[in-house]
């Protein structure tokens, strides 16, 4: 808090006695004194015990804790679950049964480890949404409050006068240039400094899948599949921030799709703590120091994810998309798109579970392992969701034909987001040990590894970037 260390953000808040507000770490205003001081590990819970939002540092838009992507118990379920909108659409006993816990004991977890229930976690991330859309489009606040989650009008005002201490019209007046009157929602999604964007967009761009994504003048975009309809997302790579912007076919998807965007980049992630433990690792030091900051690009649909890993088992990047685009053209739902690159939602397990086997061409084996994955996703057998269990997904994937560690660990790494999980067995991996004289068998290498839990998702990345293959670079704007 004394040295303004922005890498903090989003790990704690700070609030102020004297003045009821409270700050993110690196707000440039003064310190107060030690006494005046009370820490809350989320915003949610300083909101909570009465406190409002700074707002010189804006603490409502630092980046989230990294904690709870890397955590796999029931806080860390939880809290990715709330972020997802689970709350505001199921309410608290939806969030317990997908966790598999009584409404009770998630609550008194909740309030324990973060200072806050899911209500009252819920009601900050509503307060989010509220503020971006008063300061960001032209739509009457009965709509913003719709959009946002809120039940009323009331509900909204009230809420957006408690957290920022100023009412809806004139967070709208303060708000810096005008707003859209229409057209999609322009946002910056920030994160922890350094990040490299080499191998993020350079994997996202590389494995494209035509129609889905697709890589233009600099900027990623890809259709999203959401809980009230679709959308479609263009990301660029900026110094000190990405830029978002948001074209929804319902304006109460926001949250979700900020969330997803945000886990498809890893934007939460703690570079410092990553890189340090890495660089500590003589063999890897050199790779962390060109390129520090790499994060491990994730996915914006695990179901997806999953399906893309089976297709590409044993086959070029190519032809890994080829595969996947038939797929998308002949069982995905059309969407529009005012730029006119993409077409598709790639196909839920639903549809692609109903497709019949002769039809679809790749090898046999494969068909039985694409055909037996889907199924186990439509039935539930398998949840690859935020709130899934990581060794009950592992063992569940391992279970079904013709999925083997590569697959499972790919998707272990990318779509539930485990930051330990290591291919030990990939090409590229393999290719950069022998490279950087680590073992060579996958069970060496893996013992090997052992220091450098827990990101061992993250050493993958660098290692990676020993090769020159398109997934490690930016493709030209």
């Amino acid at each position: 808090m004394r040295s303004r260390d922005a890498r903090f953000d989003g790990w704690f808040f700070t609030a102020v006695l004297t003045t009821g507000i409270y700050c993110r770490p690196s707000c440039p205003v003064a310190p107060p004194k030690p006494e005046n001081m009370r820490f809350f590990p989320t915003s949610a819970a300083a909101q909570q015990a009465g406190f409002r939002a700074c707002k010189r540092c804006r603490p409502d838009a630092s980046p989230g804790s990294p904690e709870w992507n890397q955590r796999a118990d029931l806080v860390g379920r939880a809290m990715r679950l709330i972020a997802d909108g689970v709350v505001d659409r199921e309410g608290v006993p939806g969030l317990a049964a997908r966790l598999g816990y009584s409404a009770r004991q998630v609550e008194r977890q909740l309030l324990a480890e973060v200072g806050a229930g899911p209500l009252a976690l819920a009601r900050a991330q509503r307060a989010q949404t509220a503020r971006v859309l008063v300061e960001t489009t032209a739509l009457p606040m009965a709509e913003v409050a719709l959009a946002a989650g809120f039940g009323s009008i009331r509900a909204f005002n009230d809420t957006v006068r408690e957290v920022f201490a100023v009412a809806p019209s004139e967070l709208r007046r303060r708000a810096p240039g005008a707003p859209a009157p229409s057209g999609p929602l322009s946002l910056r999604l920030p994160f922890r400094a350094p990040l490299c964007p080499d191998n993020l967009f350079g994997h996202l761009a590389a494995t494209a899948v035509p129609g889905v994504e697709e890589w233009r003048d600099g900027v990623y975009r890809r259709t999203l599949r959401l809980p009230h309809g679709h959308g479609v997302v263009a990301l660029r790579p900026m110094p000190d921030h990405i830029g978002c912007r948001l074209s929804l076919s319902d304006l109460r998807d926001l949250p979700v799709a900020i969330n997803r965007c945000r886990r498809m980049l890893d934007l939460d992630a703690d570079p410092a703590a990553v890189d340090e433990l890495l660089r500590s690792d003589a063999l890897l030091r050199e790779l962390v120091d060109k390129n520090p900051g790499r994060r491990v690009p994730r996915t914006a649909d695990s179901a997806e994810f999953a399906v893309r890993t089976v297709l590409g088992q044993q086959v070029s990047t190519a032809a890994a998309r080829t595969l996947a685009a038939r797929l998308v053209v002949e069982h995905g739902a059309e969407v529009a798109d005012a730029e006119g690159g993409l077409t598709h939602l790639f196909p839920e397990p639903e549809a692609l579970a109903a497709v019949d086997p002769a039809t679809l061409a790749f090898p046999q084996s494969r068909r039985r392992a694409l055909l037996a994955l889907v199924n186990a996703l439509a039935e539930g057998q398998i949840d690859l969701d935020v709130s899934g269990d990581w060794r009950r997904a592992r063992a569940g994937l391992a279970a079904l034909p013709g999925i083997g560690p590569w697959s499972v660990e790919s998707i272990a790494m990318r779509a539930l987001g485990d930051p330990d999980a290591f291919i030990a067995t990939d090409l590229g991996v393999r290719l950069a040990a022998r490279q950087l004289g680590l073992p060579r068998t996958p069970a060496a290498l893996t013992a090997r590894a052992a220091a450098w839990r827990p990101w061992r998702a993250y050493a993958v990345q660098y290692l990676w970037a020993t090769g020159d293959h398109a997934i490690n670079r930016l493709p030209a704007a």
